[in-house]
């Protein structure tokens, strides 16, 4: 592929987007071009960040800096992000410019849909006198809360420049299935025993939807739901051969509605019987970011373990009571054979139904970021002024301070022990955290989506029995710190702080010396007592001039796979 045939790839994507939106949804035409130019800025100053970031491209003088190697555009070009990638990254770039072009059409439309869902929400908060998201959400269910906080994350992941990349999927089903879509649903599908792997969903669901009450041989047959795209799209084609013998039976009318959240392929039930609200995480088979979102047969197994072991532990632990669990309860998988066993998998997860106290908002990290339709403010900044107003603090920097502070100690002390005293790494980035808040002040953390955690089991001091082949199992420290150190610190508070230090005016180095302490305070406890050394080696990593960082990018260019990781300064070492 020439630089010059890919800088026609945007171009083409958005022109086949506009094309179709004429027939399927004339309503979104105008905006979604309006919308193309907005959309390629996002994706083009992500793609650079990240090169950048990863030593793929230099920098140049004007970009400004943040902490961990986090480097951000000055704007000044308007180049077709495909094309740059060529350009840029060179010939190993072709699939890399493939994925950008799709991520930057999805993204317009995404803005597109954003301007009437943005209107409606501007409305309601007129009807209720709502200032901000926070008042908004204050008289909506918790997992309510989740998804409305969830609808504001039309960038997608707050790093990778592929956050709206959705290749396996048409038009039509991106209106149908995406973020900004009213809703999505599953169904049920019977599975032949001798094919079943883990849980039977059949009598669950049944018995929390009686909508989806089934007549089924169940000595012969186990039930696992699956996603209505999955359903429609790819049973038909990719399991013909199941379908035909009748190892799968697609069961006829048990359709149930749910609601579609960040991740796409978790979906948030209706209330059940009882008025509970749970989530399934459903196989997707298509490429959303870098990655095909399916489910590995391990993490449906692993799930209820993991699970119940954390909650063990954070019983024990001192912050252990500021930490919820999004708990997997159940787990499923279909043994079809080939390369399809992660297609039709499915975990059952809690929700957050009666578990947060009055006053008590839960907001998705990933909506921190996310810019408020009522005050053009991001939530995060929302936060910080009701955070102010509760304490009384007028300087704004202050509150910022006051805030971070809070928020450290929220996301930090539990996170660094599990690591040090039981060998858990959480993967504690913004999309699996789920701080909640009272007046704007940090008050608890729900933890959702165990699959990407590393155990270094040595550490953990108990028998812990893993699927076989689980890449949870890490070798050794450096990996379990590493996914730890990038997902809390770097992925997590680092968009925290620059959100900080661009909405308030808080001095980065003061942010991290905020950060700084906590961690210290931390391992201060734990000096002197059975985990001293442990203590002081993770101190020592975690405060180190350099830190490793997940290479998103470099891992788009590596046909192997795995996870990549380059070292990036610590701003943490200089505090």
């Amino acid at each position: 592929m020439s630089a010059i045939l890919a800088e026609t790839l945007t171009a083409r994507a958005c022109r086949s987007t506009e094309r179709q939106l004429a027939t399927l949804a004339p309503d979104l035409h105008e905006q979604f071009r309006a919308n193309v130019p907005r959309a390629a800025d996002v994706v083009r100053d992500r793609l650079l960040a990240a090169a950048w970031r990863e030593g793929l491209a230099e920098p140049p003088a004007d970009a400004t800096r943040f902490g961990f190697g986090r480097i951000v555009p000055a704007g000044g070009t308007d180049q077709d992000p495909a094309g740059l990638a060529c350009a840029v990254l060179g010939a190993d770039a072709r699939q890399v410019a493939v994925e950008l072009a799709d991520a930057t059409a999805n993204l317009a439309l995404a803005y597109a849909r954003r301007t009437w869902s943005d209107a409606v929400t501007r409305q309601r908060a007129r009807g209720t006198g709502a200032r901000d998201t926070l008042d908004l959400a204050a008289g909506l269910d918790p997992d309510a809360q989740c998804v409305f906080f969830e609808r504001l994350t039309t960038e997608g992941h707050n790093l990778h420049p592929c956050g709206r990349t959705r290749l396996g999927w048409d038009l039509a089903d991106v209106l149908r299935h995406d973020l900004e879509s009213p809703g999505t649903s599953l169904g049920l599908v019977a599975v032949r025993r001798d094919l079943h792997l883990g849980d039977d969903f059949g009598e669950t669901l049944a018995t929390a939807y009686p909508e989806l009450a089934h007549r089924l041989n169940r000595t012969r047959y186990a039930v696992t739901p699956a996603h209505a795209w999955q359903l429609d799209r790819l049973l038909p084609t990719r399991y013909a051969d199941l379908l035909a013998d009748g190892a799968l039976v697609p069961i006829d009318g048990a359709r149930l509605p749910a609601v579609p959240t960040a991740a796409l392929r978790t979906l948030l039930l209706p209330p059940d019987r009882r008025g509970e609200r749970r989530y399934l995480k459903l196989s997707l088979d298509i490429q959303v970011t870098s990655t095909r979102r399916s489910i590995s047969v391990a993490s449906t197994r692993n799930g209820p373990t993991i699970s119940a072991l954390l909650r063990d532990l954070l019983d024990a632990d001192p912050d252990g009571a500021r930490v919820v669990l999004f708990d997997e309860l159940a787990g499923s998988a279909v043994a079809a054979g080939g390369d399809r066993e992660r297609d039709l998998a499915a975990i059952l997860r809690t929700g957050l139904s009666g578990r947060l106290r009055p006053g008590e908002v839960a907001i998705p990290g990933t909506a921190l970021y996310s810019t408020s339709p009522l005050t053009g403010m991001t939530v995060l900044a929302e936060l910080v002024d009701r955070y102010a107003a509760t304490r009384g603090v007028r300087q704004r920097a202050s509150a910022a301070r006051g805030f971070l502070d809070g928020y450290a100690r929220l996301l930090l002390p539990a996170a660094l022990r599990l690591a040090t005293c039981h060998g858990i790494g959480l993967e504690a980035h913004l999309q699996n955290c789920v701080p909640t808040f009272i007046g704007g002040v940090p008050h608890r953390l729900a933890l959702r989506d165990f699959a990407g955690l590393r155990v270094h089991q040595p550490r953990l001091g108990r028998p812990l029995r893993l699927w076989p082949g689980s890449v949870i199992g890490a070798a050794d420290v450096t990996t379990m710190l590493a996914k730890l150190g990038y997902t809390s610190l770097q992925a997590h508070l680092g968009e925290v702080v620059l959100g900080l230090v661009v909405s308030h005016g808080l001095d980065e180095a003061v942010a991290w010396s905020v950060v700084r302490a906590v961690i210290d305070e931390v391992y201060a406890g734990l000096r002197g007592g059975p985990h001293d050394a442990a203590a002081a080696a993770d101190h020592a990593f975690l405060t180190a001039p350099t830190m490793p960082h997940k290479a998103l990018l470099r891992m788009r260019l590596d046909p192997a796979g795995g996870d990549r990781y380059v070292p990036v300064d610590n701003p943490l070492s200089r505090t």
